[in-house]
């Protein structure tokens, strides 16, 4: 019998094992990422308190643009840069959610390093 790889489930199994190792606190926040089809989203979470400091995503109105390709994921990484250093948060922990860096997660850790987030 031939068994088709849950591709939902290694994905929550790989985030698990990154969440293990990785945690955000309110000086260095964790900079989360999940990769829909149509849209991305970022947050900026204090996982000492249990609270999210910011949050974009391309269903944002200060969004212009798709989210479901490389140029929208840059914006977006972009935007979360933007309300994190009104925060006067520069450096992240980041959190790729258990996707591949390539692609859409590339270009939105890209982005929020060019406009002033380090990690």
């Amino acid at each position: 019998m031939i068994k088709k790889i849950d591709s939902k489930k290694a994905r929550a199994k790989r985030h698990a094992r990154v969440r293990a190792k990785i945690s955000g606190t309110p000086e260095r926040p964790r900079l989360s990422v999940y990769r829909s089809t149509k849209h991305i989203y970022a947050q900026l979470i204090d996982d000492v308190n249990g609270v999210t400091l910011a949050a974009a995503s391309s269903m944002d109105k200060a969004f212009e643009g798709a989210g479901g390709n490389t140029d929208g994921a840059r914006k977006v990484g972009e935007l979360i840069a933007k309300r994190a250093l009104e925060k006067n948060i520069t450096e992240v922990v980041f959190d790729r959610g258990g996707y591949l860096y390539h692609g859409r997660v590339q270009q939105l850790a890209e982005g929020a390093r060019e406009n002033g987030l380090k990690f």
